[in-house]
């Protein structure tokens, strides 16, 4: 059986270089974003774009990067 992956954060934080506290739209995104994983939701809407975006939780159950650059990788450092 493999060993489960240990995670470098929390799925709650977003990846740091991704997503900061400085963008415009970061309280609102990360409400959209903990709203999605509490609900057992893949993901929500973007506030500002109107895109689909996979949360923390759809990520980590992947079990590896996709190498998208996403937004709440919870595998990159």
């Amino acid at each position: 059986m493999p060993k489960p992956r240990t995670l470098p954060r929390e799925l709650t934080q977003p990846h740091p270089d991704l997503l900061n506290e400085s963008h415009p739209h970061f309280e609102e995104i990360m409400l959209a974003h903990n709203e999605s994983m509490k609900l057992e939701e893949p993901g929500y809407l973007d506030p500002e774009t109107g895109f689909f975006v996979f949360n923390a939780k759809t990520l980590a159950g992947n079990g590896k990067c996709c190498t998208n650059i996403c937004r709440h990788c919870p595998f990159k450092r």
